[in-house]
């Protein structure tokens, strides 16, 4: 069995192009996003500056996999702006990512095959633009231990290079860690060696054998 993908392609920023097909004239817009929270408020941002536009045409992709996405035609007719929109994002095998045509309509229709070259180039033109970065799928490791095992955590995590998100150290220490998927079992292996650590990740507690 393959091992999954523990990496994805998203944009580092904001971006934006302009398309223009026989007087119609798209803005396009680009943006990374987490949740689809996030993309409401972008959307709600846009159709509030762009009240007079004709349509406003988005699709989005989010999770580490693109496993939750949505296409959106806004009153084009079914297919012709949200699913090429999306299939550029797929082609570009990006995730976490909005991009939100907004179209003012020039007089003369396009058609749907205009409309699909349209919203598919439009889309397009803004990812060339925009600053692709990979990003990795980590999980988040919650660590708990008495202040004599120091030495031993302290050894692994110089060894591994875990992101160290929050730490308190007393008679009991806390270290909440960040790691890559798939370095993340054989952190939490070496972990529970060390006498006396707790570990606590999304998937419960895991405790060493004294």
């Amino acid at each position: 069995m393959s091992e999954q993908k523990d990496s994805y392609l998203t944009i580092a920023e904001p971006a934006e192009a302009i398309y223009k097909e026989r007087s119609s004239k798209f803005l396009t817009y680009a943006y990374p996003v987490e949740s689809e929270e996030e993309v409401k408020e972008l959307l709600d941002a846009l159709r509030k500056e762009y009240y007079d536009a004709t349509h406003h045409c988005y699709a989005y992709r989010l999770g580490a996999h693109g496993e939750v996405f949505r296409a959106n035609d806004d009153g084009e007719p079914s297919g012709t702006a949200g699913k090429p929109i999306l299939g550029q994002l797929l082609s570009a095998d990006l995730t976490n990512c909005l991009v939100v045509v907004v179209r003012y309509f020039g007089g003369t229709k396009l058609g749907v095959s205009g409309l699909i070259q349209a919203y598919k180039e439009s889309t397009a033109e803004v990812i060339a633009v925009s600053k692709i970065v990979e990003k990795t799928v980590d999980r988040v490791v919650d660590i708990a231990f008495s202040y004599i095992s120091m030495n031993g955590v302290m050894r692994i995590i110089k060894e591994m290079s875990p992101r160290i998100d929050e730490q308190v150290f007393d008679n009991l220490c806390t270290m909440r860690l960040c790691i890559r998927e798939s370095e993340a079992d054989q952190l939490i292996a070496k972990l529970l060696k060390v006498e006396g650590v707790t570990i606590e990740t999304e998937n419960g507690k895991r405790k060493t054998e004294n």
